[in-house]
Order: structure tokens, then sequence, then C-alpha cells
């Protein structure tokens, strides 16, 4: 069976820009699909027209029933370049679609800057946190960017300030391709710049000052790098922790006793796809308090989607998903709790648990032996003054079971 759903991706210069096949699709098609600006390119006044609404989940329907029909969405650029072509990838078969791209404006600022493409990091910030950007701040990294409005770049240029790039060079292409197309060229530290098209790209030169914060995607930051009152997996056995956890794509984790959210969160950067998605974290903190300081670091490290709650852990699992991954880092003087978790971990999943207290100890042994795994007792020292010399000064042993269920 041949393809009955097309999509057509659209430049700055409409339908007369397209080559023969495309344009001939746009004209004959019997359903046009499209935002308002598509839509008001096309001169087929025999076509039905809907305009895309959302949630997509009836559009998509009113698609579907009309498989006898020739049906075209029309997209901009690439469709599979964070557009509508990989939402419709989701609900119909490749065979049943076709799927003609045009030039993106990821391929277009880079040609126009002279970029390669393949060493840039893309993005978009179309209806999405700015706070992603901020797992992106590396020094020397080309981004490219997808604005939400006009109001994208000063409200990205007030985040580079803030993480220390205000050096950084920002590149704002507007209305690419169309015969409007303009470009601003600035500095983050002195981005006055407003009356922006709300249709623009921004390619940024990250270029950190002498007060930048970032920080590399591996576990194991620095315990400065978090907001906290004490109370979290110091660095050495933080990093241990989230490599036991084994953070890979498409998996989900519970952090039980989150505290200020250390380990979600690093296992999130270690896990997530550039656009902070794919991966997913819950974690659980009864404490008010420290869930806000959870949220600040959540944002200030570029993992904005961590799905906080703050509740006691008893109350809270019945309502989650079922976990690939489980740290408890508090909580085990609850006795069932690790059978529990236990009990709901995907098979093949990484459950990690670290304790300080004989009572916590005991627990972990209890589970070892119950479930098997690995215990281990992580010790660290650090150099201290001791008068006017220097000596160690021993923190507290954390004592960690690991185990993967089967």
């Amino acid at each position: 069976m041949s393809a009955w759903l097309h999509v057509v991706g659209l430049g700055a210069d409409g339908v007369e820009g397209l080559a023969g096949p495309a344009r001939s699709l746009v004209e004959h098609a019997e359903l046009l699909v499209g935002g308002q600006r598509h839509l008001s390119m096309v001169r087929n006044d025999a076509a039905q027209k809907i305009v895309w609404e959302f949630p997509l989940d009836n559009i998509v329907s009113q698609i579907d029933a009309a498989r006898d029909r020739r049906v075209v969405v029309l997209a901009t650029g690439d469709p599979m370049s964070f557009g509508i072509g990989s939402t419709l990838t989701r609900h119909f078969a490749p065979e049943d679609m076709s799927i003609l791209p045009a030039p993106g404006a990821f391929s277009l600022a880079a040609a126009r800057l002279g970029w390669p493409l393949h060493a840039c990091t893309c993005l978009t910030l179309h209806g999405r946190p700015l706070e992603l950007l901020h797992f992106h701040l590396l020094p020397e990294r080309r981004l490219l960017i997808l604005s939400h409005d006009g109001s994208t770049p000063g409200r990205l240029a007030d985040i580079l300030r803030s993480a220390g790039f205000g050096p950084s060079i920002l590149h704002v292409f507007e209305n690419m391709g169309a015969a409007d197309e303009s470009v601003r060229h600035g500095i983050a530290q002195t981005w006055r710049e407003d009356g922006i098209a709300d249709l623009n790209t921004i390619g940024v030169e990250c270029l950190p000052g002498p007060d930048a914060r970032y920080h590399p995607p591996v576990p194991g930051l620095p315990d400065d790098a978090f907001v906290h009152d004490g109370q979290m997996t110091k660095r050495v056995v933080r990093a241990v922790t989230v490599s036991a956890l084994a953070p890979m794509p498409d998996r989900y984790l519970w952090d039980l006793g989150a505290g200020c959210g250390s380990v979600a969160i690093e296992w999130l950067r270690a896990a997530q796809d550039v656009q902070g998605q794919g991966a997913r974290a819950t974690a659980v903190e009864r404490d008010p308090d420290r869930a806000a300081m959870m949220a600040q670091n959540a944002a200030r490290l570029g993992t904005p989607f961590l799905d906080i709650v703050t509740a006691d852990i008893s109350s809270t699992l019945a309502d989650l998903d079922d976990p690939d991954a489980v740290f408890i880092g508090g909580g085990l003087a609850d006795g069932d709790l690790v059978d529990t978790a236990w009990a709901r971990l995907r098979p093949g999943g990484h459950m990690v648990a670290n304790a300080v207290t004989l009572e916590g100890e005991q627990a972990l042994f209890r589970a070892h032996n119950a479930h098997g795994g690995e215990l281990s007792r992580i010790a660290v020292s650090h150099a201290e003054p001791v008068g006017r010399l220097t000596g160690w000064r021993s923190a507290m042993p954390v004592t960690q079971w690991q185990a993967v269920k089967p």
C-alpha cells in the first residue's frame, strides 16, 4: 500500500520554494493540516483545512479517519527536527507516510554562521523551560536554539549572565529564508535588543567569564554545586551511587528520601537526552524546605523536569509508575521499604541503598540476605589543618547495598 499521509516541510518562501513533487502534493491535497501561517501560504480552495490544536489527540484522530483521502500535513523546515513529523511517527506506520523536508532552521543558521552542524548542540526552547540551557553551558560549546518567541533571546541572555557566561556571543536570525530576513549579533553581557520577530533562531558561542559556573555531565559534582543543609549524599559516595544506579535513556528512577535531590539530579544529567527528556526521575522528600532546595537545584543544574513529591514515602509509592532504578537514601527504618520497592522494581532494574547508622546497616544486611547483590563500605578521608600541620579527617563511613533484580 502506498503512502496516504504526506508531511511537507515549508521554508519561509512557502509553497513557491517547494520542488515539483512536494508542490504537487500540496496543490492536490484533499485535506490540509497545519498552523494558520502554513495554511495561509497555500492556494488550494478545494481542500478541507484543519488548523493545529493542542493537545493533538483530536487532530490525529481526524487524520486517521481520512485514510481514503489525500492528506498533507504542513510543517516548518524539517518535520523530523523537533517537528510534527516525529510526533506523527508515533501514531502512524512508516509505510503510511512520506516525509519531504525543507532545509530546517538549524541547517540554515549553521550555513550562515559557517558552523559544522554535526559539531553544534541543537535545542528547542519552544514550549520548554529555559533552565534546560544550564545543562549545556560549557566553554567553547556552540548552541543552535529554536526560540519560543521574540522574548527568548533576551531571557536567554539573562541566563547566560547569571551563570557567568556573559562574554558569550549571540546571533539571532529572524525570518530566515523570507524577504525580510535579518540577523542581530551581540554579547550576552550587554544584550538589550527588543522588537525581535517571534520566528527566530539563536546561535550561541558559549564563552565563560571569570565567575562562570559549569559542570560536566558525569556523576560526582562538587557538594557546593547544590543548595543543601548538610544532609546530602556527599560527592565521592554520590559518584559511586549514581554509577551503580546505571543511568540510561528511557529509564525511570525513584529517589526515596531525596534530601536536596543530588542523586536524582546527577542521575538525570547522566541519562537524559539533549532536551532534558527521555529519562525520568521522581524524588520523594517529606521535608518541604529540602523539597524547595531540590527544585532550585534541578533548575540551576539543567534538570527542570525532575518530578518532586513532597510527602512521606509510604503514602507515595502506590501512585508512581514501576521504576527501572531505585535509590533509598532515607526511610530505611521502615522495615518494609526495601521489600516494597524491590517488588515494584522492573526486571533488570538496579537498586541501591546507603546507610550510616547501625539500624540502617541491619536493614541492608537483611536486604542482602533476601535479594543478594553486593554490600560495600565506603570510607572517605579529607586532608585538613591540624594546628600548623595537615592530617586526615575521616567522614562517617557509608554502607552501601546494590543489587540487580533478575
